[in-house]
């Protein structure tokens, strides 16, 4: 995996807020921080051009958000409101996570337990562990079939019967509510 850090000025107004939804990037990801879920239209992180929904910030102004927990984090950048520049250190990723499982034969449990779509919980060391499946994601995607509108029970049926190479694409799940309007965007 090769990951490229850029760094970018944010030109913004004294006590202007970054215009900016953040989320955890779930547990099981390669770089634990926080990945940009929403930009305001008008913001100053919409403004630059320059940042993408699924980006990780890295750090703000030099002070590293990884690691850290979600409300220090949003904490940080809150702080930020009355700065005219702010400096951003993030690592550009899609917002969805491509997951390649590798399961022999049905002997081979996934690893992994999933609620309406949403992965819960991830054995340590298990094949979706090393395939890239994340906890609090929501799944998109099976082996290129849309899950989006399927109900729970066909969803565990099509991953119990799966064998050989499982594609999946998954998302944070707060960033699928943010997309889909089930949730309303609070700004920082």
């Amino acid at each position: 995996v090769k990951i490229i850090l850029i760094t970018l000025q944010l030109e913004k107004q004294k006590g202007e807020m970054l215009g900016v939804v953040i989320v955890e990037s779930g547990w099981g990801s390669i770089l634990p921080t926080v990945i940009l879920a929403c930009m305001l239209n008008n913001g100053p992180a919409a403004r630059s051009g320059r940042l993408n929904v699924g980006d990780q910030i890295m750090a703000v102004n030099d002070t590293s958000l990884v690691g850290l927990p979600l409300a220090t984090c949003q904490g940080i950048i809150k702080s930020l409101k009355n700065h005219v520049q702010v400096k951003l250190s993030v690592v550009s990723c899609p917002p969805v996570t491509t997951v390649l499982i590798k399961r022999p034969d049905l002997q081979f449990q996934l690893g992994f337990s999933v609620q309406n779509g949403i992965i819960c919980s991830l054995m340590r060391g298990g094949i979706a562990e090393r395939g890239g499946v994340r906890v609090g994601h929501r799944i998109i995607e099976i082996n290129g079939q849309s899950v989006v509108a399927m109900a729970h029970e066909k969803i565990v049926h099509a991953l119990s019967v799966s064998v050989g190479e499982i594609n999946m694409k998954t998302m944070p799940a707060i960033m699928f509510r943010l997309l889909t309007g089930q949730e309303t965007p609070v700004y920082i």
